[in-house]
């Protein structure tokens, strides 16, 4: 028999609390999938979501998260097949700015481009067309009525820069490829070409219309281009990636930091060597000996974060995937810390920190709406979007109460943008409810005043099951009006 005293209600209300948390109420046990090992994934249900309007079509890299406006808050950049260029803000289901290019835009990104401490929103054509737009002085203007979206929608401002470079790209990367501490341009080609650029412009020129993107260096691959990223190497300087077919990798060399080059970029402007051996300097990795399909497309994902306990280790940890549902988290050694088999055809993979601890998550998401989030421990969960996805991204993004969150975009094929903006979770790993009530420094004092023992497992669970379903002859009574029956 229980005893009945004052503390019962602190005790109802402590699993009160813990049947609220939004994140117990979402996780459910989820039969297993095929994976190495036979991992048991949980299954999440995420609601909390927008819908964005969105008429056009667009390629797979055509969306990015980024601080397009330089408030340190991030937007949403999509890019369609019709040269026109939306940002997203906030919940807004209306574009917050619009601008057209020239021919379809294959890639967009966001990042300091010019070198100049601010970012630019960047968009490139399958023709060939690179645009640079500066929306920071947009930043401050609102767009509250439906006037503004009408006006702010055909707007037809111009970029700030524009230039033409080699057609047909596909990817595009704006990153510090050599550490020398400025941004770089990287752009994946169709022809599995890969080619950097960075941008040069007098020292006394005050705009843009001075500059331009110079070529840095060619490469040329055994294997279609999917993905471009970079990762800290053994020795923590950043080492160019790109995907190759087969859950294969290679490392670009930046061989222009090894031949003495001063930076101005004015060499490789007329100098024929950076396009006549783009073969060399391509160091190809495959990350496994038995490939099923050697010729299934590859995605990777680097510099992912370890967290704060780990920040001491140099060497960077990267993902791949593969459309046959292969995943693989491995550091820049090449040493393999997990692989997980799948049963759907994944197409995107970002990297995420959805629980807030400082370490990011690999993402993976297929193309009939299935995503996977895995942690460093090969702790999985997935949610399943559904409809069919046409492109899809990951990252911080402001949504809601002002401030960026951990968030999920899909475009799916009805004309429709979904971000579900609440996907952070207080754990990855499986857990109870005796568990999580463990964790609670009042837990062990509030038993044993109740005269349960903690450590008497079956005295404990009877005690949950009594306050939850009400099964015993005297349960501990709560002060009535102060907190409803359970």
């Amino acid at each position: 028999m229980l005893k009945k005293t004052g503390y019962s209600f602190d005790y109802h209300q402590l699993i009160s609390q813990c049947l609220t948390n939004p994140h117990h109420q979402q996780s459910r046990p989820a039969a297993p999938a095929t994976t190495a090992l036979r991992i048991i994934m949980r299954s999440l249900s995420y609601v909390q979501r927008v819908s964005l309007d969105f008429t056009g079509s667009l390629f797979p890299h055509a969306i990015c998260l980024g601080d397009a406006d330089n408030d340190s808050l991030n937007e949403l950049v999509v890019g369609d097949t019709s040269g026109k260029l939306f940002v997203y803000k906030n919940d807004d289901s209306k574009p917050w700015v619009t601008r057209s290019c020239v021919g379809m835009l294959t890639c967009v990104g966001v990042g300091d481009i010019c070198n100049k401490g601010k970012n630019f929103v960047v968009a490139v054509g399958a023709e060939g067309w690179f645009h640079a737009f500066d929306l920071t002085a947009v930043g401050g203007k609102g767009s509250d009525s439906a006037s503004q979206h009408e006006a702010l929608f055909w707007d037809e401002h111009k970029p700030c820069f524009t230039q033409h470079i080699p057609a047909n790209t596909k990817v595009i990367l704006i990153s510090d490829i050599d550490g020398d501490g400025r941004c770089e341009l990287v752009v994946g080609y169709t022809d599995r070409v890969v080619r950097a650029f960075r941008w040069e412009e007098p020292s006394d020129s005050s705009d843009l219309s001075s500059g331009q993107l110079v070529l840095l260096k060619k490469w040329l691959l055994e294997g279609q281009v999917d993905s471009l990223s970079v990762t800290p190497g053994p020795e923590g300087l950043p080492e160019l990636m790109v995907s190759q077919p087969g859950c294969g990798y290679a490392i670009l060399l930046c061989s222009w930091t090894q031949e003495g080059a001063p930076g101005t970029g004015e060499e490789e402007t007329t100098a024929p060597p950076t396009g006549e051996n783009p073969s060399r300097d391509v160091i190809l990795h495959l990350t496994t000996g038995r490939i099923h399909n050697k010729n299934v497309s590859t995605h990777l994902i680097g510099s992912i974060r370890r967290g704060s306990k780990d920040d001491s280790s140099k060497c960077g940890l990267f993902a791949l995937c593969t459309l046959d549902g292969t995943l693989k988290l491995m550091d820049s050694t090449e040493k393999l810390l997990w692989s997980v088999q799948v049963d759907h055809q994944l197409f995107a993979l970002q990297k995420l920190d959805v629980t807030g601890d400082g370490r990011e998550e690999v993402v993976a998401c297929a193309w009939d709406g299935q995503t996977y989030i895995i942690d460093h421990n090969r702790t999985v969960v997935r949610f399943q979007f559904d409809e069919n996805v046409n492109a899809f991204c990951a990252g911080q993004y402001t949504c809601k109460e002002g401030r960026n969150s951990p968030c999920l975009v899909y475009v799916s094929f009805n004309h429709k943008i979904y971000i579900y903006w609440r996907v952070d979770l207080e754990r990855m790993e499986p857990t109870s409810l005796t568990r999580v009530l463990e964790e609670k420094a009042q837990y062990r004092d509030l038993l044993q005043q109740l005269g349960v023992d903690p450590n008497d497992t079956q005295a404990v669970r009877k005690l949950i099951g009594d306050v939850l379903y009400g099964k015993t002859q005297n349960p501990p009574r709560t002060p009535p009006g102060l907190l409803p029956e359970l």
